[in-house]
């Protein structure tokens, strides 16, 4: 069973969460909380696999939230999915740099909502290739002079620095797999040897990384 809480200051967004996630048999909603401190007493009493949270709520928000969570070891495996708007695009750079494993749109499908939490949970980062495209446009460019570099591209092979590149695409193994006509198994491979040499934490920042570093991203 996949544990998830939900957190988000409507209550009415909470209920259509709560209607598709508890029919589904192996999701287990554990419990809903309307701002950032109550989502933190809840995940630290339920230890879920994948939080949804909102940004913008009273008092403390889903960014500080973010935050605290990723820097907690003790919730280390709790992955939190932001749920955003396209007019919230600040927002979708800056919870990438804090540890979310991704986002999703508010008007998201049912099944894509659905399918995110599952890959989420298996460990995978959820980025959306159009809002991607939609951060890069609008913030990539101005990424390598304003936000400081946390880490050395230099220590990856030309071919582990082209897979990093792709990854922030937002495409899927294997996505990125059809797009250089080798195996997925060969992209996972370089996706495990950059997240290690970098000392990242899951995909998700090895997205931050390229955009902080400057890094040619394709444009599928």
């Amino acid at each position: 069973m996949i544990r998830v809480v939900l957190v988000d200051d409507q209550p009415l967004m909470r209920m259509g969460l709560r209607t598709m996630i508890e029919v589904e048999p192996d999701l287990d909603l554990v419990g809903e909380a309307g701002d950032g401190a109550a989502a933190l007493d809840l995940i630290r009493a339920t230890t879920p696999d994948v939080a949804l949270m909102d940004v913008r709520m009273p008092g403390l928000d889903g960014l500080d939230a973010l935050g605290r969570i990723t820097a907690d070891p003790q919730l280390r495996g709790c992955r939190v999915v932001i749920l955003t708007t396209f007019e919230l695009d600040e927002y979708v750079f800056e919870a990438l740099r804090r540890g979310a494993a991704g986002f999703l749109t508010k008007d998201a499908e049912p099944a894509e909502l659905l399918r995110g939490i599952r890959v989420v949970a298996a460990g995978e980062a959820l980025l959306s290739p159009k809002v991607t495209r939609r951060v890069i446009e609008r913030f990539g460019g101005a990424a390598p002079t304003t936000r400081p570099v946390t880490a050395d591209l230099s220590t990856l092979t030309d071919r582990e620095r082209e897979i990093v590149g792709w990854v922030a695409t937002g495409l899927s193994n294997d996505e990125i797999a059809a797009a250089l006509v080798v195996s997925p198994a060969t992209v996972r491979t370089h996706v495990s040897r950059a997240l290690t040499k970098l000392n990242a934490r899951d995909r998700a920042q090895l997205v931050v990384l390229a955009y902080q570093s400057g890094l040619d991203i394709p444009r599928p």
